[in-house]
Formats: structure tokens, sequence, C-alpha cells
């Protein structure tokens, strides 16, 4: 039974946080954590803590063991764009975008 985690808004660009997310795709959620651990963004953080929420279901809610989780689907979607100004010269503007994404995490007893 897969079980879901997701994280909502997270501050981060979507662009950004698919080349973390592509490195744990698959893995098991121990490695999955140790690779996270040294990868230095701060998308690493916050993928992680998805994932240690997914394990946390799991464990908590069907009684799985978090030694055979495996990450069966996670991926990145767009969250809200907050739309700023930023002034220019001769009285003009350009726009900010501050981009967040959704990142959610499916995880599954290894041998299923």
């Amino acid at each position: 039974m897969k079980v879901k985690a997701v994280a909502k808004d997270v501050g981060i660009s979507p662009l950004k946080a698919r080349l973390v997310v592509d490195i744990v795709r698959g893995k098991r959620v121990s490695e999955a954590l140790d690779i996270l651990n040294f990868v230095p963004t701060p998308t690493a953080k916050a993928v992680a803590k998805v994932v240690k929420s997914a394990a946390s279901n799991a464990e908590n809610n069907f009684e799985m063991s978090i030694d055979d989780l495996k990450i069966v689907t996670i991926f990145v979607d767009k969250g809200h764009t907050m739309k700023r100004h930023r002034p220019q010269s001769r009285g003009r503007v350009s726009p900010i975008l501050k981009r967040s994404s959704c990142i959610t995490v499916f995880v599954d007893e290894e041998g299923k």
C-alpha cells in the first residue's frame, strides 16, 4: 500500500527542487536520507523533511517497518507565485517572481 506525504508551498523554485528530487527517486528511505544529508542545498532539507514525514506516516498509520520502505514515487509540482516589482530607471518597473513548489512523496514496502 502506498503511503503519501505532501509539503505545499515550499519557498523553493520547482526547477531547483526537481534537481534534488531526481537524486533520490527509487531509493530506499534510509539511503535517500543519507544522500540528502550531504547535499549542500536548502532544497535537500525540505525534501528530507517530506521523506521523513512519509516514512512516519507509514510507520504510525499502517504499522510498516521503516527499514523496508522505498520511495516509489516522488515529484515536484508548481505552487503559488508571489509577484513583486523592482523599480528601474526612468520610472519603469521589472517583475520579480517568487516561485514556490509542492513536493509529493509516495513510499511503499520494498518487496511490493
